[in-house]
């Protein structure tokens, strides 16, 4: 016995060990191929040998794209609500928030690019897959409504599953309360840049994610609201190659331009200073 809990406690050592001095490795999910994961980091969590965009979080997107020292969360504390009592899901609900250190999967922030201050709000997919719940509509909405209150550009990067079944109509509510509030900004002469990432589906796509003055998207991107097999499934019929893919819906005009994430805070700084110079022509 006393030989079994040796090896126990050596076997515990050296994983302990190992776990500090051994790097931390990703692997790609397409080419297989692994790096470390500084230099997923570094590379803005784009493979480096296949060029795969894997999900950035949404703490690396707001760092990444915001000038330093720029960037102030808000309602932060807003956090899932379980209306309906479904089983288990306050428990999964928590076991997220442990995971990924969010309280939903929408994270609001205001931020400076290249000195313009914008609004800007990221669905993280490790949370629930990004999904549209009662708490994710309301962080948007509010978000949509501080830029028009501040009269700020507005800036969403949307990666969703689509609805929150756990919490049935109350997801599907916020589809129309956040369009409802892009419209009135909207109204109001609000710019609203929305900027599609792999994947966005579902009530998310129908709703706020398709109602930007521009639509950009990342390479490779899922947009659409079902999903392919199942529209297939539908209405009988094989669908293009590439079809709900970024580079599709690109060529169907659904998406203005697609943009790379190297060239993502220069894109949308160059938009945002075309916008600033038309708002200042139209007062000359």
């Amino acid at each position: 016995m006393m030989k079994e809990e040796r090896e126990r406690s050596i076997r515990s050592v050296f994983k302990t060990v190992t776990e500090r001095i051994a790097p931390d490795y990703v692997n790609c999910k397409a080419c297989g191929r692994r790096a470390i994961r500084s230099v997923w980091k570094k590379n803005l969590n784009v493979c480096p040998f296949c060029g795969y965009y894997m999900p950035m979080t949404a703490d690396l997107r707001l760092n990444t794209l915001f000038d330093p020292g720029s960037r102030e969360d808000f309602n932060k504390d807003l956090e899932v609500r379980d209306p309906l009592n479904f089983p288990g899901y306050a428990e999964k609900a928590k076991r997220a928030e442990k995971k990924t250190g969010l309280k939903e999967s929408a994270v609001t922030s205001y931020g400076r690019i290249n000195g313009i201050k914008v609004v800007a709000v990221v669905l993280d997919t490790r949370f629930f897959m990004g999904s549209m719940s009662s708490i994710v509509g309301e962080k948007v909405t509010r978000a949509v409504e501080a830029a028009d209150r501040e009269r700020l550009p507005l800036i969403i990067f949307a990666a969703s599953g689509g609805a929150r079944m756990q919490e049935g109509i109350h997801s599907l509510m916020q589809m129309a309360k956040t369009s409802s509030a892009v419209q009135e900004f909207s109204e109001h002469g609000g710019l609203y840049i929305s900027y599609l990432t792999h994947p966005t589906t579902g009530g998310v796509t129908a709703s706020f994610a398709t109602l930007g003055d521009i639509t950009l998207a990342e390479p490779g991107a899922l947009i659409g609201f079902a999903g392919p097999r199942v529209i297939e499934q539908t209405i009988g019929v094989k669908l293009p190659k590439g079809f709900q893919r970024a580079e599709y819906l690109s060529k169907h005009g659904f998406v203005d331009k697609i943009v790379k994430r190297p060239d993502m805070k220069q894109t949308l700084y160059n938009l945002l200073k075309l916008h600033l110079d038309s708002m200042q022509g139209d007062r000359l």
